[in-house]
């Protein structure tokens, strides 16, 4: 089946959601949100076409043996980082910081290298390793460093067709632990979050990168300073960017761009970038890094440490657009996000709670827990959960209703260093981990 035909199955059918429970609980009267799907055939982006971490592709295998899924191919010399593969047209595009470069490679589904190039360079400071993902569209791939700058590349070869340094061109400044937004094209706009004084999001031109709109600068008055010190009396400020992809849904007639700065969920209007919604948050070291997920008309936002999760009703009309807050959760996630499954998420906690949970997305109640397993980034395929943990360990967890049943499990790597954070891909019935220098393609397929 080639990747075409497998995306086809993974757009979110009605019959599905009805067995996911989603349609029998909702009133009719209620409206519905969706998220807007990137039409490029593949896993074009990260976490997928809609950003939401969800695959419905079928004929997986439903339990692993021993050891895990079988290797067919690894390719090695990626050096440091975090970014996940994109997978589109027959090729696989990921980054990686090779000495004082980061390097955007192309590999063909074998595992074979077409051609890489630079977009700048690489991360130096704490955590070094590249951090975003690309983003193919229209015919053209996108990419942002950990600096800011925006890449505008030909996919065929690497040829570099536009640049933009955003945070230089927006009065932004780089965070403490690197840009690290997955950039989101709407159309012919790329979007970004430079955070800036001139702009808090801003919508460049796919073709040229020039400024099609930018957002009001997000100001407000700090009370805190970067790691929790007491700021009397508050002085005026404005936010920086955040860690978090923005989602690009539409509810009520609206098209909307839900994002994370670095003390803010906000909410800006698509189509022409005015800043809808913001909503402070308690941020200690100032990392929002989960990307917001979907829920019928709702939006969820989590925050590592004493925040933990929230879940707001978007409540859209043509001349006013409010989020409305329904509940909290002390699950805390950090940047492995969390995915929705009918009337459910699923994801880990971070530090306030330490565990991977089943969170009843009508009421916030925690429905189940696990705790032998280490937070980590999550992806749904074939009615299981992928659950990679920060340790190397590699889970494929079956949600019921009474707690979680473990399908399989292995390891990635053997080093002792809690930062295996690439998310998990699947397509074509194959698996892609990554662990910083090596790429792992494993066959999931139902034999």
């Amino acid at each position: 089946m080639t990747a075409s035909q497998m995306m086809a199955r993974c757009q979110p059918a009605a019959g599905l959601l009805l067995l996911l429970g989603l349609a029998g609980s909702v009133a009719a009267a209620e409206p519905m949100a969706r998220m807007v799907a990137l039409e490029e055939p593949g896993w074009p982006q990260f976490r997928g076409p809609r950003r939401d971490g969800l695959c419905t592709e079928t004929g997986l295998l439903g339990e692993w043996p021993e050891g895990g899924p079988k290797l067919l191919w690894s390719a090695s010399g990626l050096g440091r980082g975090y970014s996940a593969p994109i997978i589109t047209r027959a090729t696989l595009y990921i980054t990686g910081d090779v000495g004082a470069d980061l390097l955007i490679f192309a590999f063909d589904l074998d595992g074979r290298l077409k051609w890489k190039t630079t977009n700048g360079k690489a991360w130096k400071r704490q955590w070094r390793g590249s951090r975003a993902s690309c983003t193919y569209a229209g015919g053209r791939l996108y990419h942002m460093n950990a600096h800011g700058r925006a890449v505008c590349l030909d996919p065929a070869d690497g040829r570099e067709i536009w640049t933009v340094n955003v945070l230089e061109r927006f009065q932004g400044s780089t965070i403490q632990w690197g840009i690290s937004e997955c950039l989101l094209v709407d159309g012919g706009r790329v979007l970004v979050t430079p955070g800036g004084k001139k702009a808090l999001m801003a919508a460049l031109d796919t073709k040229t990168g020039a400024t099609v709109w930018a957002s009001e600068p997000l100001r407000f008055q700090r009370s805190r300073r970067f790691g929790g010190k007491v700021i009397d009396p508050p002085v005026a400020d404005t936010d920086k960017a955040g860690y978090s992809p923005p989602i690009l849904f539409e509810v009520g007639g609206r098209r909307l761009v839900a994002g994370c700065s670095a003390r803010h969920f906000f909410c800006v209007e698509a189509d022409s970038g005015k800043l809808l919604w913001t909503h402070k948050v308690v941020a200690r070291w100032e990392v929002i890094g989960a990307t917001p997920a979907l829920w019928r008309d709702c939006v969820f936002f989590t925050v590592p440490d004493v925040y933990g999760g929230r879940m707001f009703r978007v409540h859209a009309r043509p001349d006013k657009v409010s989020f409305e807050q329904l509940w909290e959760t002390p699950v805390d996630n950090c940047h492995g996000a969390l995915v929705c499954l009918g009337d459910r998420l699923y994801g880990a906690g971070y530090r306030r709670f330490r565990h991977w949970a089943c969170i009843d997305a009508a009421t916030g109640k925690v429905l189940y827990s696990k705790n032998d397993l280490v937070k980590g980034s999550v992806l749904h395929a074939d009615g299981r959960l992928y659950a990679l943990s920060e340790t190397g360990d590699m889970l494929l967890l079956k949600p019921t209703d009474a707690g979680f049943e473990t399908k399989g499990r292995f390891r990635i790597t053997d080093r002792r260093r809690n930062d295996a954070w690439p998310h998990p891909v699947i397509l074509d019935r194959r698996l892609y981990l990554r662990y910083h220098d090596t790429l792992f393609c494993y066959d999931v397929a139902q034999k």
